[in-house]
């Protein structure tokens, strides 16, 4: 009998100190989560009521409460996946509920650091750190962040990232 594989996700290095997002991201999320859903009900109401009849609409209204109850489920479980931890040499940025996914980016090859925060996010304080690279089109993002931790945050990341281009 062959020994189980061990999951690439157990071959980390478990001394990183993961930062978690700030739990106002899961409400960030879920209402923009919701405003999507909603706006697709009201979209499709319409035809609803012509097809349907009124019945229809209060079935479909039904199916948008349901579909709007696991999609708030799944949102709040995907924000507790999301950490990053920084390293001597690179971040790494981790997410995923379904499909895992881990962003090493290399401090020398950051080209760019952006703070932005949309009109929701702006509401609960949260601001997003996102970090381009060399490569082409490739942005990592660290979503939920305190505006101070963010901006802290680029900071570092701009710092290191200097300090790594005056040593080549």
């Amino acid at each position: 009998m062959s020994p189980k594989a061990t999951p690439v996700w157990d071959l980390w290095p478990g001394d990183l100190r993961w930062q978690p997002m700030s739990p106002q991201l899961r409400t960030v999320w879920v209402l923009r989560s919701l405003l999507n859903v909603l706006i697709l009900a009201v979209v499709a109401a319409v035809p609803l009521v012509i097809w349907l009849g009124w019945d229809g609409l209060l079935w479909a209204l039904g199916g948008y409460v349901v579909l709007a109850g696991l999609r708030s489920w799944a949102v709040a479980r995907t924000v507790a996946t999301w950490g990053y931890a920084e390293r001597e040499e690179d971040l790494l940025v981790r997410h995923g509920l379904l499909t895992r996914r881990l962003s090493i980016v290399p401090y020398g090859r950051i080209q760019l650091i952006d703070l932005s925060a949309g009109p929701i996010e702006r509401m609960f304080g949260l601001t997003t750190v996102q970090v381009r690279t060399a490569a082409l089109g490739s942005t990592t993002e660290v979503p939920g962040l305190d505006p101070p931790v963010a901006s802290a945050l680029r900071d570092r990341l701009a710092v290191r990232a200097a300090e790594v281009r005056e040593g080549l």
